[in-house]
């Protein structure tokens, strides 16, 4: 009878592979810096829509039109941020979720279970407090989509101002399940929130779509042979009656990010690193900033806790994300039998389920798309919106802070690079000549502090004897003129 191999169990949130670690920090490096240019126009928009003497100019250049009307694209300056600009930042999130698809963590199905089945709870739990807040108030369920998305941009900002390292593991797990949450907001977008389709538009972006594929197929490079293709899509797609960043994710899977012989990163990575500088720095920003512009009196900031569609938004994603993603992480690790990564706890788990409470870019777009036809009831679900989000940074801000002389200690180790081969040490710990490198070292830094130990008691020896010397000198000459007064 052969006795059963050993299986090693399966960690949650354990540490990543090296190339997988190299292409988080790259990724979430960008999005922290557009997190901050996120968060500088959210508020430059809160100023500029609440100085008295600035508001009538801020709602003036936000409804100013411009574009080809004969194309159906004449548009206000909102329509073009959150309709055009939008469709760049669906565009690298759908590049993100094909690489995840066939290189990342959501290649493994098992390892794709935690972070789908979290977002999913992560989306459906605050669906379900906004319902519940709506249905015992008395008021709409149309912004039940609002609370269900996570900002990563906001949320590493957030990281970025306090202060607060967090380890490799823990940030992909927030870059994953916003991946994840974005996919499922195109969803609910595409699916809830189209009134009416123009089927000829929709027929002629699908065959824009097929030669946009065909082209990738046979290798057609050139920015000057897609970028127009994508406009043409871009604007059929809108004149379809679906929303427009739809063509922008589906574009953006239909890119191959998977290497071939030769290549050093796929086409979908290469394209990845040029658009997103362009996503997080200037299409989201301005999309903020044209978005996030609602009054903040505080009659208005009153009505945020008094309005069921409101107070909805602020509970869904205050207590419906920490509850939901949380409880979908413990619930995947307790029935899939997996162990937390040593080196973290469930309370980090918690803390960060609490960052994902920060909704902002597409929780402002679906508020946008749920209460279309009441401009007061946008504003005052945009205000819940940053109300809650804002909540959840303090609320976050708090628990990771508990935790951050463990965080830097954990990261400490992870960038640990003694050896200076540009490769972390705890990646090389199973290389024999990693140690056979590290021993060299240690064998020169031990004969170092061996001669300089030498030297050291070379000169303690020195100025010991030097001082004997003098000492001996200074007696005899306190001898002799004792026995000068003596005489």
């Amino acid at each position: 009878m052969t006795a059963p191999r050993p299986t090693t169990a399966r960690k949650v949130l354990d540490r990543l592979s090296l190339p997988e670690r190299t292409f988080v920090a790259d990724a979430l490096r960008t999005e922290t810096v557009g997190g901050v240019l996120l968060l500088l126009a959210a508020i430059a928009a809160l100023v500029w829509a609440n100085i008295p003497a600035l508001r009538d100019s801020y709602h003036s250049v936000s409804d100013f039109h411009f574009g080809p009307s004969a194309l159906g694209l004449d548009l206000s300056v909102v329509h073009w941020a959150a309709d055009g600009l939008l469709a760049v930042f669906f565009f690298v999130a759908g590049i993100e979720l094909k690489r995840e698809l066939v290189a990342g963590d959501l290649r493994d199905p098992r390892a794709a279970a935690l972070p789908v089945v979290a977002a999913l709870c992560g989306m459906a739990v605050p669906a379900l407090v906004y319902a519940i807040t709506n249905l015992t108030g008395g008021g709409s369920l149309g912004g039940w989509a609002v609370p269900t998305a996570t900002d990563i941009a906001f949320a590493l900002a957030v990281l970025a101002v306090i202060g607060t390292s967090l380890p490799s593991a823990l940030r992909a797990f927030l870059l994953t399940l916003a991946v994840v949450d974005d996919l499922f907001a195109i969803l609910i977008i595409a699916v809830f929130f189209t009134d009416r389709i123009n089927f000829a538009a929709l027929g002629g972006a699908v065959v824009g779509l097929v030669v946009f594929w065909l082209l990738l197929r046979r290798g057609v490079r050139g920015w000057y042979v897609y970028v127009p293709l994508a406009v043409v899509i871009w604007g059929l797609m809108y004149n379809s009656g679906i929303h427009a960043t739809i063509a922008g994710v589906a574009m953006g899977l239909m890119l191959r990010c998977t290497t071939r012989e030769g290549e050093q990163h796929s086409p979908g990575e290469h394209i990845e690193h040029r658009v997103r500088p362009l996503s997080a720095g200037l299409a989201v920003p301005l999309f903020a900033l044209f978005s996030a512009g609602v009054s903040l009196t505080p009659h208005a900031l009153g009505d945020v806790f008094t309005k069921p569609e409101t107070l909805g938004v602020v509970l869904g994603l205050v207590v419906g994300k920490t509850i939901g993603i949380f409880g979908g992480t413990w619930l995947t690790a307790r029935f899939t039998r997996a162990t937390l990564n040593e080196d973290l706890a469930w309370a980090d788990v918690f803390a960060v389920s609490s960052l994902a409470g920060i909704g902002f870019t597409v929780s402002l777009l679906i508020g946008e798309l749920a209460f279309a036809r009441d401009a007061l009831l946008t504003d005052e679900v945009k205000a819940a919106v940053l109300t809650g989000s804002v909540i959840a940074a303090a609320a976050a801000t708090v628990l990771l802070k508990i935790r951050n002389a463990r965080y830097r200690r954990l990261v400490e180790v992870e960038e640990r690079d003694e050896d200076l081969d540009g490769i972390p040490d705890i990646y090389e710990e199973d290389d024999p000549e990693y140690h056979l490198r590290m021993a060299a070292l240690y064998e020169r830094k031990a004969a170092e502090h061996r001669r300089t130990a030498e030297e050291k008691a070379a000169q303690r020896d020195a100025a010991a004897a030097e001082g004997g010397a003098a000492g001996q000198r200074r007696t005899g000459e306190g001898d002799a003129a004792e026995d000068r007064r003596t005489a």
